[in-house]
């Protein structure tokens, strides 16, 4: 039996920023250091933060007054904003920078008098941070039925936007069905689905005619962890999410000859080696790195945290095997 690993997988730029971003406010400022929701979405990330000192909160009045608190990949509304000014929190905000785009790209369109559209799952933090950047005016759709039956005030003066980590698929086909709908709606000047969601989703099509089941390492409440194993399965191909080795299941492997595995962009490349390694007490007896996109993007971090931060132990693991 052969493992075939995808290319790229596992963490992506905004993901490294947020973590980056809490480990240094940490070593700068000491514990504890207050989070706003999950920094992302992977519970071992999670985990190994809340041991190093921070506390994550859902609710700002939690954060007892003049304390640090980190906003979280997904980004925030601007209450949230506003709350944490009126309670005298010092903040930094580790929103990934291509959501801050899609925030932006809100604030111009609500400006220029423009109703908008947002493709996006509901009760996601990304969806609710991005439909909070305007009061009022603003619609969220899921599916092409959504599309059918939404009703706006005057479809002339529309746009739309997106979740950054939506299936490329899935959201390709309710765009289509919003410019069916409302011609004149004005799309985004570039995509808004992120490019570490793209390159991983097809890293996974490359990967699936080459295997005969597909593992993906993510979080249930990882959007595009659960996108990876979906375009699995849409291709046809046994697909399961699992968070870490100690779910994989031995009987997915029986008369399996190719595992294919991925990570979500929320995952450390630590939980894919461990699920080789058990892999290889199960009968894999070779790991073969397929060809992909070599990533190389990095975003800057907040004004006010310099120093370094040690790596001896960092969640950020690049071996590859």
């Amino acid at each position: 039996m052969e493992v075939l690993l995808a290319q790229p997988r596992g963490f992506c730029a905004g993901v490294d920023r947020a973590i980056e971003i809490v480990e240094r406010a940490l070593t700068q400022f000491g514990a504890p250091i207050y989070v706003r929701h999950e920094i992302v979405h992977n519970q071992y990330v999670v985990e190994d933060l809340r041991r190093k000192g921070a506390i994550f909160v859902d609710d700002l009045h939690d954060v007892p007054t003049g304390n640090t608190v980190v906003f979280s990949a997904h980004g925030v509304s601007q209450a949230v904003r506003q709350e944490a000014d009126a309670l005298g929190l010092r903040v930094f905000d580790a929103t990934c920078p291509l959501v801050t785009k899609v925030h932006v790209e809100v604030g111009k369109l609500r400006a220029a008098g423009c109703e908008i559209i947002m493709v996006g799952h509901e009760g996601h933090p990304e969806v609710e941070g991005t439909m909070g950047q305007s009061q009022g005016g603003m619609y969220l759709v899921e599916t092409v039925a959504d599309v059918a039956h939404l009703q706006v005030n005057n479809p002339d003066k529309l746009a739309y936007v997106t979740q950054t980590t939506l299936s490329v698929d899935d959201a390709a086909e309710v765009t289509r069905a919003l410019k069916q709908r409302f011609p004149n709606i004005i799309e985004p000047k570039r995509n808004d689905i992120c490019y570490a969601t793209q390159n991983r989703q097809d890293a996974v099509k490359f990967m699936v005619p080459q295997c005969d089941l597909i593992i993906v390492i993510g979080s249930p409440t990882s959007s595009n962890s659960n996108r990876l194993r979906e375009v699995g399965t849409r291709m046809g191909v046994e697909s399961h999410m699992i968070e870490n080795a100690n779910e994989l299941d031995p009987n997915w492997l029986t008369g399996k000859q190719r595992v294919g595995i991925t990570a979500g962009a929320s995952a450390p490349e630590l939980l894919v080696q461990q699920l080789i390694d058990r892999l290889k007490t199960l009968g894999v007896k070779s790991v073969r790195k397929l060809e992909g996109v070599e990533e190389h993007v990095q975003f800057p971090l907040p004004v006010g945290l310099g120093g370094n931060v040690d790596r001896g132990s960092s969640i950020r693991t690049t071996t590859k095997p």
